[in-house]
């Protein structure tokens, strides 16, 4: 027999099981009510604040959250739902029920408190109105953990292949030997730091003193973590994609003279923004790091097998604005862009001035950075770049917005890269110089809602116009083609 076969057949429907009854019989907040226990009363106080034209940040989490919690059975009909709780008083079988309704809503307590954490690593730039909302923070947490795992594996697969890297050659090092060869490099920089990441494993297997000043933490906040925790993470895959053991230089190549060494930072430094813990406000702020790796083995116990690593020299990145001031004649960085006006390369020095991290700029529209009465200057700046057949010449100053939302004046000259077979322009470059700096010194400090979900009509249509115009064939090739 079923389960409804104690009770009496409804008078409407004598012969059929209830059924799920149409949208218009059933109230809108069956689908959507969270109000079970006490929680429900705590979703109702959140959410009766804080709305605005866009909709409430709470109503969204309830919605989304009801569906998680919820259980199918109780988005049925009324008449079902009231027929199984005639039934649980009549069956002693059934008075589990109460612990399933105690363990739902300590289900949903679980599940906002853990919104709320997550909306807390949400960055300022990608709230709305400096507000999270719930479904911006969820595709952020689900696109860092794709990211996470897609870089794990790879580092497993690359770990697990033939050999490793210059095996032979790589210098070993106990951790007090590690504190020892790297103290020279960073003791006369109290903004630098030296750590070892295991390539193996991901973990952090020796971290320099100066961290706990930099951080302002005790060291032991870093121990048996992994690195890419502390990383923003938008930056975790260009981590991993500058600490590829194929990449890397030898420490005991670019540990000798002082010369030498600066060149091997130069060339394969990277940048990434890290972070320890929350701030007064409750947010996690990074701040950005310059990074230099190298390939070391290190023993993090003694008698333990060596495990090849990751030496990050890291250094801090300060505004150039702000003391240690970079002097005026010096505030110079270069940028490419291809021929559709999207960044290709931007020069490192341009980190302290605009307080953009070169991923964040390059694959990105030039025009959408620039200020709006200066974008029609772009065309004319193309036409000129045309005619001018590779050659540099200087234009007039060009407004350009810092990561802070302010804006700074810059100095520019241009010149292209002319294709000697096509003899089409292949990519601009520009050299800037800052002439007037922002307001708010702290370019570094994140404004909300910089990202742009579409371009703007009148960027489009002027980016059309500049591509456009340099398919045209250039009137003087870069150089002859070779035979």
């Amino acid at each position: 027999m079923n389960g409804y076969a104690e009770f009496p057949p409804s008078p409407s429907n004598p012969t059929k099981e209830p059924v799920e009854p149409q949208p218009s019989q059933v109230p809108l907040q069956e689908d959507v009510d969270m109000s079970s226990g006490s929680s429900g009363h705590e979703t109702n106080e959140n959410c009766s604040t804080g709305r605005d034209s866009q909709g409430s940040d709470c109503d969204d989490s309830g919605k989304e959250l009801g569906m998680l919690v919820e259980p199918p059975d109780a988005r049925q009909s009324p008449d079902t739902f009231s027929l199984m709780m005639a039934k649980s008083e009549h069956n002693p079988s059934t008075s589990g029920c109460s612990s399933d309704q105690s363990s739902k809503v300590d289900t949903h307590k679980e599940l906002i408190k853990t919104l709320k954490e997550l909306k807390v690593h949400l960055p300022a730039d990608k709230k709305a109105k400096g507000k999270a909302s719930t479904l911006a923070t969820l595709k952020y947490a689900l696109r860092s953990v794709k990211q996470v795992k897609a870089n794990e594996e790879y580092y497993q697969l690359l770990m697990s292949s033939e050999g490793h890297p210059c095996g032979a050659d790589l210098p070993s090092y106990t951790v007090e030997e590690m504190e020892s060869v790297t103290s020279e490099h960073i003791v006369k920089n109290a903004d630098m730091f030296a750590v070892a990441v295991s390539l193996v494993s991901g973990k952090i297997l020796y971290i320099s003193d100066q961290v706990a000043s930099i951080f302002h933490c005790k060291r032991d906040a870093f121990s048996d973590a992994k690195f890419v925790e502390f990383l923003a993470p938008h930056d975790v895959g260009v981590f991993h994609s500058f600490t590829s053991p194929y990449k890397l230089p030898l420490w005991s190549m670019c540990s000798g003279a002082d010369s030498f060494t600066q060149e091997c930072m130069e060339e394969k430094s990277f940048f990434c923004r890290v972070s320890v813990r929350k701030s007064h406000e409750n947010e996690i702020r990074y701040h950005p790091f310059r990074m230099t790796p190298y390939l070391v083995k290190v023993r993090d116990q003694q008698g333990a097998e060596s495990q090849l690593c990751c030496l990050l020299l890291a250094e801090r990145v300060h505004s150039g604005y702000e003391a240690p001031r970079i002097p005026p004649e010096k505030r110079i960085f270069t940028t490419t862009h291809t021929p559709n006006c999207l960044f290709q390369d931007v020069d490192e020095r341009a980190v302290p001035l605009l307080g953009y991290l070169p991923q964040d700029l390059i694959e990105t529209p030039v025009l959408v950075q620039l200020h709006p009465s200066d974008r029609p200057l772009m065309l004319a700046i193309h036409k000129k770049i045309l005619q001018s057949g590779g050659q540099p010449f200087d234009y007039s100053p060009i407004r350009f917005r810092a990561r802070n939302g302010e804006y700074i004046t810059m100095d520019t000259s241009w010149s292209s890269f002319i294709n000697p077979w096509s003899r089409k322009i292949s990519f601009i470059i520009g050299r800037h110089k800052v002439r007037v700096g922002p307001l708010n010194e702290d370019v570094f400090a994140a404004h909300p809602c910089t990202e742009e979900k579409a371009l703007h009509p009148s960027i489009q249509e002027l980016t059309e116009q500049i591509h456009r115009l340099l398919l045209q064939v250039g009137v003087v090739p870069a150089c002859p083609p070779p035979r």
